[in-house]
């Protein structure tokens, strides 16, 4: 507890420090595969990804954590058997910047497979920043269809510490509310959910 104590007081020092935002992030292209590790306030989890899976989604995956995106963000939905999701930043700047950035549809190749990750989206050519694994083999998203648009493409999969995701800290009863998040970054969420977990960040492996 002292260690997310610690953690929680260099989120609220890190909020005032904004980063800046450069459009030539969203130009750039992926490599037909790479790792990257996710340092959680549980532990870490590793992750894979293949361009073919989703090419503009994989394209987007690479360019959140090359620019340090996933860095000290909530992990503000997690639903048992079911998903968890994370993907707005502590910095409303950013988040309203990578917005204006939206990518395009696409089909699903991969199935939503337990451990496997997906944009989040709510409409035609919507995904962002936003992404959930899935904590259960989650086929019907494969085909769901919702506001326009059928299915989650998968975009990466997680290939060590899958014990930690499952660890995150329950927000089934009590889901903080995104558009506070978007407003007010970590010190609402500090404030109103205390034992919430975090990326700490996120970054590529060799």
């Amino acid at each position: 507890m002292k260690i997310k104590f610690l953690f929680l007081i260099l989120i609220i020092i890190s909020s005032c420090s904004k980063k800046v935002f450069h459009e030539k992030w969203t130009q750039k292209q992926a490599p037909d595969y790479f790792k990257a590790r996710f340092e959680t306030t549980q532990g870490n989890f590793d992750i894979e990804a293949k361009r073919e899976w989703s090419p503009q989604g994989v394209d987007r995956l690479h360019q959140l954590i090359k620019s340090d995106f996933y860095t000290d963000i909530g992990i503000f939905r997690v639903i048992p058997e079911f998903v968890v999701q994370f993907g707005i930043s502590n910095d409303s700047i950013l988040n309203n910047s990578w917005k204006k950035y939206t990518i395009l549809d696409e089909p699903v190749f991969q199935s939503n497979d337990s451990m496997a990750i997906s944009f989040a989206r709510d409409g035609i050519n919507s995904r962002t920043t936003q992404i959930f694994i899935n904590l259960k083999n989650n086929h019907r998203l494969d085909t769901v269809k919702y506001n326009g648009v059928i299915g989650f493409p998968v975009i990466a999969k997680i290939t060590n510490g899958m014990e930690i995701v499952h660890k995150f800290y329950d927000t089934k009863d009590n889901v903080p509310d995104q558009d506070s998040i978007q407003k007010y970054g970590n010190n609402y969420l500090i404030r109103k959910y205390p034992k919430l977990d975090y990326i700490k960040k996120a970054y590529l492996l060799k």
